[in-house]
């Protein structure tokens, strides 16, 4: 749930921890594969490798898997890689609409997990992947780490006039918004300013006008059919269109 951090369960065990650590990896690395195959493999030409990079390295990938990635996407070596953007939709608990975002070499096998992802988590995949696309935008996100001297005022003076649409704190970060054409010209502008980011990624981000607020049972259960399809290795990115307020966080935390 790219952007959403209030969203993400606390993991207490270290197995657990250890375990979502090396799939968060592999998700970045293959998201650089992509973005070498893309747009050539070298970040200073090629912006969305650069975030990409970015990201990964705020995530402490190694420099070694790093680089193998962006030879691996810039086809240099036997293991060449090529990777399909995949997108399914579907209906989680109380009509909440869900979007997948997957990169796979096999879609056979990608549609039947996220199909019994959805299927074992009180879900649908909804028929026509328009009609849940439909109440999502494509955005771009900026998360930028809290720090003295950096909060919401410095972070939005900088980004603002270079196209941001919304700066929100939410708690430990603040989280940039703009148009998906905007993202980098705001990265550069948060950065000429001095300020540190974590991510910035193209995102889809739901319609505030439908997004579904949930109680804490309803939020336990779409937060049980999301943390499933995040489980599965061809799936990059998962949105929904609910809101669980920082009442219903604390008390699922609780849990």
């Amino acid at each position: 749930m790219s952007g959403h951090s209030k969203w993400a369960t606390t993991k207490h065990k270290k197995a657990a921890i250890d375990a979502k650590r090396s799939k968060l990896w592999a998700k970045l690395i293959k998201n650089i594969e992509v973005a070498a195959r893309v747009g050539g493999g070298d970040p200073a030409g090629n912006p969305t490798l650069f975030d990409a990079i970015q990201k990964a390295k705020k995530t402490s990938v190694p420099k070694e898997n790093i680089d193998r990635a962006v030879k691996r996407g810039s086809g240099v070596g036997a293991d060449a890689v090529n990777y399909i953007e995949k997108f399914y939709g579907g209906i989680g608990v109380n009509g909440i609409a869900v979007l997948v975002e997957c990169l796979t070499d096999n879609v056979n096998r990608a549609v039947a997990e996220v199909r019994q992802a959805f299927t074992r988590n009180g879900g649908k995949v909804a028929d026509d992947i328009g009609s849940v696309q439909r109440l999502f935008a494509r955005k771009g996100l900026i998360v930028v780490p809290k720090s003295d001297g950096v909060g919401e005022d410095e972070v939005m003076m900088a980004a603002l006039d270079a196209g941001a649409e919304d700066v929100s704190d939410t708690g430990d970060t603040i989280e940039v918004l703009c148009e998906a054409t905007d993202l980098h010209a705001v990265r550069t502008a948060i950065v000429d300013a001095g300020i540190d980011y974590d991510s910035a990624d193209v995102i889809f981000h739901p319609d505030q006008n439908l997004i579904i607020p949930v109680d804490v049972e309803g939020a336990r259960k779409i937060l049980r059919l999301i943390d499933a399809l995040e489980d599965l290795d061809d799936v990059q990115n998962v949105y929904a269109n609910f809101d669980a307020s920082d009442e219903v966080m604390a008390e699922l935390d609780e849990d």
